[in-house]
């Protein structure tokens, strides 16, 4: 089964993400200039909500780090080990997976691992620590340092350790191939429904310990670019490759009770997500324009197979006028694009589709979840009769 969520989120004047140039990311779709917020920061929001909304406990989160080394290390410290020897343990152990290290101690690449793989490793090094301890020797150059056959059980832990958001957005490993993870979750770039201009902010700061005598004028000042805009969002699920995912081996080899609680936790995961990609906005510059706007408008679906972006709603983009305001021609346009995919591919693999507005608005055919809670309440039925 395919879940699907299209959202529609109204910001107020703000830089939520940006590029290079500390502008505020755009895109060029159907002709015309777009607002922008990319996949990856949206997904780091979500990932960020889940850990401060304790949606998912810690066991069934991941870190995305180059700071294994120390992270292990200092887990090896607080069962009592010296810190040198265990650096150096660990760094043996870590090189020996064939995972590369720089002269700081941090991994070549970003290494997205499990809270559960993390605690498995140095649960294995604490019972193999006398061998390891004894196989390292202070000074030891790294060209020296031979691939020991006997770690081959460490990358053996590599299996995603139940970890939630490393199921729904998974990994690349370049040098363990063998250790990727196929994501179950797509997010898509959101976009502007309607055309944006950037806009300039000239701001001013005065020092406050300048005395009335001195010469007038600003202690700094400066521009902040920023934009306003009516953002499409889109995400989907695969409920059979997070299940899978979350089981770390061959579904065929998993047992009865595994493959319960994998779908028990598939369907925890799901409705963390939905929770979180309602709930969560990036954090770009809010300090500066707080524009905590919650969507206007969440719309799930939930499928047998295959999937709709409903982006094309916006190829034209959405004009203000005297019969509704942005939020509610962005809503109608959805609404009706839909209506044309329904008409035209038919409905047969959709099993459910449910939607809630801060307007009252007719939902042409949808069933009208009334809240958040009604919409997860659905989402979760239908996960349950399909598992």
């Amino acid at each position: 089964m395919i879940i699907e969520l299209h959202m529609l989120q109204n910001f107020a004047p703000s830089c939520l993400n940006r590029d290079d140039t500390n502008s505020p990311k755009e895109c060029e779709f159907g002709g015309y200039r777009r607002a922008r917020i990319s996949s990856q920061c949206i997904k780091r929001s979500i990932r960020q909500y889940f850990k401060s909304s304790s949606l998912l406990p810690p066991e069934n989160l991941a870190s995305r780090t180059l700071r294994l080394v120390d992270d292990l290390a200092q887990r090896l410290v607080r069962q009592g080990k010296p810190e040198g020897q265990a650096r150096q343990v660990v760094k043996k152990v870590i090189q020996g997976i064939n995972l590369g290290l720089d002269d700081k101690d941090k991994t070549q690449y970003l290494i997205f691992i499990g809270e559960e793989e993390i605690a498995r490793m140095a649960e294995l090094i604490i019972g193999q620590w006398d061998a390891l301890a004894g196989s390292v020797r202070e000074g030891e150059s790294d060209k020296k340092k031979k691939k020991d056959e006997s770690l081959k059980s460490f990358s053996e832990i590599l299996t995603g350790g139940k970890a939630a958001d490393l199921a729904l957005f998974g990994r690349m490993l370049a040098d363990l191939p063998d250790k990727n993870i196929n994501a179950a979750c797509q997010v898509a770039h959101a976009i502007s429904t309607h055309k944006v201009s950037v806009e300039f902010d000239f701001y001013t700061a005065m020092d406050d310990l300048k005395k009335p005598e001195e010469e007038a004028g600003a202690g700094m000042m400066g521009t902040v670019e920023f934009n306003s805009a009516c953002f499409y969002r889109y995400a989907n699920i695969d409920i059979n490759q997070l299940a899978d995912n979350l089981l770390g081996k061959l579904r065929e080899k998993a047992t009865t009770d595994e493959l319960k609680e994998a779908n028990s936790l598939a369907g925890k995961t799901v409705e963390a997500f939905i929770r979180a990609a309602v709930n969560a906005v990036p954090t770009g510059k809010q300090n500066s324009f707080a524009a905590q706007n919650p969507p206007s408008f969440v719309f799930a679906v939930a499928r047998n197979s295959g999937a709709w972006s409903l982006a094309n709603a916006f190829a034209s983009p959405v004009r203000v006028g005297e019969s509704g305001d942005l939020v509610q021609k962005s809503t109608d346009a959805l609404l009706d694009y839909w209506g044309k995919l329904v008409r035209v591919y038919s409905d047969e693999d959709i099993k459910l589709s449910t939607a809630f507005a801060l307007d009252s608005l007719e939902m042409k055919g949808l069933d009208d979840a009334s809240n958040l809670e009604g919409l997860i309440d659905r989402v979760n039925q239908a996960i349950a009769v399909d598992c």
